[in-house]
C-alpha cells in the first residue's frame, strides 16, 4: 500500500475502465442508507465520465440496483449490485436480480427483533443481510455475534464480512472482484486498464482483482491494512480526483504524474 494520506495524481494517457463503490467513496456514510442524497454536481460528473470513457464506467456496490436507481434517478449506469449478485450490463438493459432465500429471511426476522429497536438498521437485500451500527457503535460487537451465530445455521456457501460500521452476511459468490472481471470481458470495458475506488473491507477483493490485472486500486480513507496500491484521504478528495482525471478537460485540476 502507498501510505500517502492524500493522493490526487494525474493518470497517464490511456484507455481506462472505471469501477466505483458508492457509500464512503462517492457519498459520505450516514446512519441509515436512505439518508444520503446525490448532488447535481455528482450527477453531472458521472455523466461526463461515462461519456468520456465511452461507457466504460460501472458502479460496484453493496446496494441493490433498485436502491441505486432511486438514489441517482434519473441517471442509470452499468452496475453490479449486492456485491455482484445483481447486474445490469448496459444502462438500459435488464436487471439480473437476486431474491431473498427463505432461510435468510427467517434469520433476518430474528435479528431484527433484537436489534431494530436499538438504533441499529437491519437491511434486507435479498440474499445479503446487512446490519448497520453507525448510529449505535457500541452494538457492533453484538451484531457480529448474531451474524456469526446465524452463519452456523445456514447451509454452506455463506460468509461474514465485518465493515467499518457494521457487518454483513452474504453468499460466497458475492464478490466485487468477480463483478469487475465480468465487466472486463465485455464491451466497452474489454482491452482497457481497470481503476477501482472503494473504502471498506468488502472492496478488498476488488482491489486484488484490479491489481492482478495491472490496474489502479485506490482506497478512500483507509483504516489499517489494505490491498489497494494507493490511498485518498476522504470522499471530497475522491471526487476531486475523479474530476481531475475523468471530468471535463476544461475543469480538470493539475496533479502529480505518479502512475506513468
Amino acid at each position: 500500500m502507498n501510505t500517502q494520506a492524500d493522493l490526487t495524481p494525474r493518470l497517464p494517457e490511456g484507455r481506462w475502465a472505471l469501477f466505483l463503490d458508492i457509500d464512503g467513496t462517492l457519498l459520505e456514510h450516514a446512519a441509515h442508507p436512505d439518508s444520503v442524497s446525490v448532488s447535481e454536481e455528482l450527477h453531472r460528473l458521472l455523466e461526463t465520465i461515462e461519456r468520456r470513457l465511452d461507457g466504460a464506467l460501472a458502479f460496484i456496490t453493496g446496494r441493490s440496483i433498485a436502491a441505486v436507481d432511486r438514489l441517482f434517478d434519473p441517471l442509470k449506469l452499468r452496475i453490479a449490485g449486492l456485491y455482484g449478485l445483481e447486474h445490469r450490463l448496459t444502462p438500459d438493459g435488464q436487471i439480473e436480480a437476486a431474491d431473498e432465500p427463505a432461510d435468510m429471511a427467517a434469520l433476518a426476522d430474528e435479528i431484527e427483533l433484537e436489534l431494530a429497536s436499538k438504533a441499529v438498521y437491519v437491511e434486507r437485500k435479498g440474499p445479503v443481510l446487512a446490519i448497520h451500527t453507525r448510529a449505535a457503535p457500541h452494538l457492533l460487537a453484538r451484531a457480529a455475534e448474531l451474524v456469526e451465530a446465524a452463519l452456523a445455521r445456514l447451509p454452506e456457501g455463506y460468509r461474514v464480512i465485518a465493515g467499518n460500521a457494521g457487518v454483513e452476511l452474504m453468499p460466497l459468490e458475492a464478490a466485487k472482484g468477480a463483478a469487475i472481471r465480468r465487466f472486463m470481458q465485455l464491451d466497452p470495458f474489454s482491452g482497457r486498464r481497470p481503476v477501482f475506488l472503494g473504502d471498506d473491507t468488502s472492496d478488498e477483493n476488488g482491489f486484488d482483482t484490479v491489481n492482478a490485472a495491472g490496474g489502479i486500486s485506490i482506497r478512500v480513507k483507509p483504516q489499517g491494512e489494505t490491498a489497494a496500491r494507493f490511498a485518498i484521504a476522504d470522499v471530497a478528495s475522491a471526487l476531486a480526483w475523479l474530476e481531475a482525471n475523468f471530468g471535463d478537460p476544461a475543469e480538470q485540476r493539475a496533479g502529480n504524474d505518479l502512475f506513468a
